[in-house]
């Protein structure tokens, strides 16, 4: 049997369809890559692309429970992105009046990552990358 190859997507279910679909289009920049009605379920699904290929999908189911955060429940507990830069990510999201928690370093990498949430109270974590894009030139 063949290994897996990566996450494909990460599905998330909010409570308000326009605010978050402005939250992951505009404030985190994803590109929309098909945006549909169910209208047997009355419920929007937005796809939405990460540079690397994989994919976050956005769903509305009216009547949906809140997702309980704290204390943490078994389950997923959060989603984390990687970027190049965490710092210039966390002044950017403070500019959109999104609260970041204090920067902090991961312990057995060095690397450095914050949190913050989605609209919906989702957990969040940008993680910081090395820029592969400025390899040493040989």
């Amino acid at each position: 049997m063949k290994p897996l190859l990566r996450i494909h997507h990460a599905a998330i279910i909010c409570s308000d369809y326009a605010r978050s679909k402005v939250f992951y289009t505009e404030v985190l920049g994803l590109k929309v890559l098909a945006e549909n009605f169910r209208e047997a379920r009355d419920s929007w699904k937005l796809d939405l692309a990460l540079p690397d290929g994989g994919q976050v999908e956005l769903f509305s189911f009216k009547g949906a429970p809140a997702r309980l955060s704290y204390p943490e429940a078994q389950g997923l507990r959060h989603l984390a992105f990687a970027v190049v830069d965490v710092q210039a990510w966390a002044n950017h999201l403070t500019v959109q009046g999104i609260t970041v928690e204090d920067m902090r370093t991961d312990e057995y990498t060095g690397q450095r990552f914050i949190f913050f949430a989605d609209p919906d109270g989702l957990p969040l974590e940008l993680y910081e990358v090395p820029d592969q894009s400025t390899s040493p030139s040989t």
